[in-house]
């Protein structure tokens, strides 16, 4: 939608400007990830607002994309993230980093 890179985790949606995407795929800079949310202010009345929800990098292999949101920890082979962005590719798998016991993660 828009030229931006939906994400869906579960029941949330997140999105990477365009520019962003650029940025992250051809000099890998990291990128903010960006949630729509809507807000009830009353019965009547909501309020839309667009907040930082984590961030995107690429890995130090560079073979793959981390995702860090408020959902969790996930990552991304580069080559499908390249094949969505390219509009080659409608989906691409998204597998969640597992947690270790002692409070790091496994990679």
């Amino acid at each position: 939608m828009q030229g931006r890179l939906d994400i869906q985790i579960e029941d949330e949606f997140f999105y990477i400007i365009p520019e962003d995407v650029r940025n992250l795929i051809f000099y890998g800079r990291s990128a903010p990830v960006f949630r729509s949310c809507t807000e009830k202010k009353d019965e009547w009345a909501e309020i839309f607002a667009t907040e930082i929800s984590g961030h995107v990098a690429i890995n130090t292999a560079g073979r793959a994309v981390e995702f860090i949101t408020t959902k969790g920890c996930f990552i991304i082979p580069l080559f499908s993230l390249q094949k969505v962005a390219r509009g080659e590719a409608v989906s691409a798998p998204l597998f969640q980093i597992l947690p270790d016991l002692r409070g790091g993660v496994f990679l």
